[in-house]
């Protein structure tokens, strides 16, 4: 998995690593944080197509539900079945064994660097 200072954000508390034509998309740990411990994930089917800003799925922690917003436009080519049987991964190891779907995408929209979104959660 590529360093947390090299992946890309959305101001939803998403991360993106692209790699050629497939991001992996997990959340950020600030927004697993804010979630609290995580009991339950939904997430979109293998050959779903989605829209970037889409709703994709839902994280269901503790405290309360969280929706997944998909960075990227394009077909879901896999997702990490881990997640579903052992949601806790997403707040243990949020940017690495906590990824939670890959997308071939057609286009990759501008999102932000690490520097911008550390600033936006107030973590710089």
């Amino acid at each position: 998995m590529t360093s947390e200072q090299d992946l890309k954000y959305t101001s939803d508390h998403e991360w993106v690593d692209a790699d050629g034509d497939v991001a992996t998309v997990g959340i950020t740990g600030y927004a697993a944080d804010q979630l609290g411990d995580i009991v339950y994930a939904e997430l979109p089917a293998v050959g779903d197509t989605v829209e970037a800003g889409q709703v994709v799925g839902e994280l269901e922690s503790t405290k309360s539900v969280g929706e997944l917003f998909c960075p990227v436009s394009g077909e879901v080519v896999e997702v990490n079945e881990a997640v579903s049987s052992s949601p806790e991964i997403v707040n243990s190891d949020p940017t690495g064994a906590g990824w939670l779907l890959k997308v071939r995408f057609t286009e990759l929209p501008d999102l932000l660097d690490k520097a911008a979104y550390d600033a936006l959660t107030g973590a710089a």
